[in-house]
């Protein structure tokens, strides 16, 4: 794992706002790396781990406690479905299953630690995710940083399309 020199100075400088304990700089260092390479590589727990003077086993308690944390590489565009109760009762198990019909993608391999699913291609991937705080506009899903709100079934396919077209 190589950090360019730019990443490298948004983590040190990330760490200079927890000067009491290093241990605190966690969440915000493994952020900044998962935003730039889309995941956490496993290479980055000793990484952090050395960085912090921890433990390894302390950042990886870290890594796989929260789902927010991906370990595996999602795809070009990373869809994430809100699956919460104003979500789910506007359709979004439908709209999931649009997504990944249209993208081709198989999820019956995911589970809590494994939740990412990626198309055959790598262009998509697609996960569920909790509030994603517009819940009067269900179902509502986000691809890589792009909110969409009222993306019923019926819309899948040309969502995933203007994702193709960029391509």
């Amino acid at each position: 794992m190589t950090i360019p020199p730019e990443l490298l100075a948004r983590i040190d400088e990330a760490i200079t706002h927890y000067p009491v304990s290093k241990r605190s700089a966690v969440l915000p260092v493994l952020h900044l790396l998962q935003h730039h390479f889309g995941y956490i590589q496993e290479e980055a727990i000793p990484w952090v781990a050395q960085k912090l003077g921890l433990e390894s086993i302390q950042v990886a308690e870290v890594v796989t406690f929260y789902p927010g944390f991906r370990q595996s590489a999602p795809g070009k565009y990373h869809i994430r479905v809100c699956r919460t109760l104003s979500c789910a009762m506007a359709g979004s198990a439908e709209l999931m299953e649009k997504l990944c019909e249209h993208a081709g993608i198989d999820r019956s391999h995911t589970d809590h630690h494994h939740p990412i699913a990626v198309s055959k291609d790598g262009r998509f991937s697609i996960e569920f995710a909790e509030c994603l705080a517009s819940c009067g506009f269900g179902p509502v899903c986000m691809v890589n940083d792009d909110f969409h709100e009222a993306i019923t079934p019926e819309k899948a396919a040309a969502l995933l399309d203007r994702y193709r077209a960029k391509a």
